[in-house]
């Protein structure tokens, strides 16, 4: 082949160098393309972190180098092991749960028809700040029925099967002969057969009192195997009326069990008070010790203590479940969409069923995509900060604290040592880099495929 004038070598026989003034002006221009993302990575990332392992070596007022002694204070104090035990449960539970979720709903809301709806509303928390989903949650958990929309309904549900007492904290009224014993109000002295036993009782909200309780009546007096009484308010609305005494306006209180017990203690009979407060023990014979049981005053079931110590880390979770479970689903239902659908009918034609199908087919083509939302939420369950610091009560926080909690804490919440704080955002970075690192080849092996 004939060379042409202009590739043609020159007489002395080697080709021209290209001009290094070409070559200085090309690496400029990149250069000034690349300057400002290189000076935001530089006063974003890099100082942050060269000045933070600085940091770290001294104390907390930054005058004197204390070498490692941060990194040994952090890791004996007993904080800073509950928050990387908190991580670890954050780390275990919720890339899983969440992928999980994620997968569950994008595989079945590719299959009906109102999936898009469906997965606007599970994708809808996540419009929502942290700090205002935080809000939310302590606030449906609140440990006060009035307030907590949780356990308002487990109270009612206790209430609707269960029941409960309609005269917590009731107490007998001074000078009556009567006395509190482990919950239970019990006559100081025995009573024979064919006497009345009185309850007078205060202490109690009148707002308890069932509908049905009416005007409290003296008790007939009974025969002689049995013993009869009253059970009643002895309190009226604005004052008024003899202390100790049955009068007008003083409501009798039903339904309140009422027990005979003998000398060793066992019951020998028992009754519950009618509308008017009355009742009559039948079949008793010799002296007995009269008794209203605990289980009349006990104080009413009102749910559970979502916030406190044991439970307040497993509140905080779930709301970033209910958070994520969205993101999780979009990525895994993008993944769902460029799959190649011929595989999945050609594996139903040779007879496999929707298990198989999903196990040997959809699962391993989207690995891929499962792979980089679990290592993502990876990374940021170990940096969680705002559902933390915003859930629990004060009471409750140190036992939910996770490490980015902790700095913020130590540095900032009232410890004022940065260099101590410095000391755990460095742990923090040691233990996110290699799932970042991870990340990253991820993204490189998925853009050279």
């Amino acid at each position: 082949m004939a060379t042409s004038v202009v590739d043609a070598p020159p007489a002395g026989g080697t080709r021209p160098r290209r001009p290094v003034a070409a070559g200085r002006r090309r690496f400029l221009i990149a250069l000034a393309f690349l300057a400002p993302a290189l000076v935001l990575l530089g006063v974003l990332v890099a100082y942050p972190v060269i000045y933070s392992v600085y940091r770290s070596l001294f104390d907390a007022a930054g005058s004197n180098f204390l070498g490692l002694g941060n990194y040994v204070t952090m890791f004996t104090d007993p904080a800073t092991f509950i928050s990387i035990r908190n991580n670890v449960i954050w780390v275990l539970v919720v890339p899983v749960s969440v992928t999980i979720l994620g997968l569950i709903f994008a595989v079945l809301m590719d299959r009906i028809k109102w999936g898009i709806a469906f997965k606007l509303i599970v994708f809808m928390p996540m419009a929502i700040s942290m700090v205002a989903a935080g809000v939310i949650f302590r606030t449906t958990f609140q440990e006060n029925p009035n307030l907590g929309v949780v356990n308002a309904a487990l109270v009612g549900i206790h209430d609707v099967f269960g029941g409960g007492s309609a005269y917590p904290n009731a107490r007998p009224r001074d000078s009556t002969g009567l006395q509190a014993a482990k919950g239970a109000i019990e006559t100081a002295d025995t009573v024979q057969p064919g006497g009345v036993q009185d309850f007078p009782l205060i202490g109690v909200n009148q707002a308890n009192i069932p509908g049905n309780a009416a005007q409290a009546v003296a008790a007939d007096t009974p025969g002689s195997d049995a013993i009869s009484g009253t059970v009643w308010l002895d309190f009226i609305r604005g004052g008024g009326g003899t202390p100790g005494e049955i009068g007008e306006g003083k409501k009798g209180l039903p339904n309140v069990e009422v027990t005979a017990l003998d000398s060793s203690g066992a019951v020998v009979a028992s009754a519950r008070t009618a509308d008017n407060g009355t009742y009559v023990l039948s079949g008793v014979s010799g002296d007995v010790t009269l008794a209203l049981p605990a289980s009349n005053f006990s104080a009413a079931y009102a749910g559970v203590s979502w916030l406190g110590p044991t439970l307040v880390t497993a509140v905080v979770i779930l709301s970033y479940i209910w958070i994520w479970a969205g993101f999780a689903m979009v990525m895994i239902a993008s993944g769902l969409s460029a799959m190649d659908r011929s595989l999945q009918e050609a594996a139903r034609m040779d007879g496999a069923n929707e298990w198989q199908v999903f196990r040997r087919i959809t699962a391993p083509l989207l690995s891929p995509v499962l792979i980089v939302v679990f290592v993502t939420l990876i990374v940021n369950v170990l940096k969680i900060f705002d559902l933390v610091y915003v859930i629990p009560p004060p009471s409750s926080l140190p036992d939910a604290t996770v490490i980015a909690v902790q700095m913020w804490t130590v540095s900032f919440g009232g410890g004022n040592d940065q260099g101590l704080g410095s000391a755990l955002a460095v742990l923090l970075l040691i233990l996110v880099l290699p799932f970042m690192i991870i990340n990253v080849r991820r993204f490189r092996m998925d853009r050279e495929r």
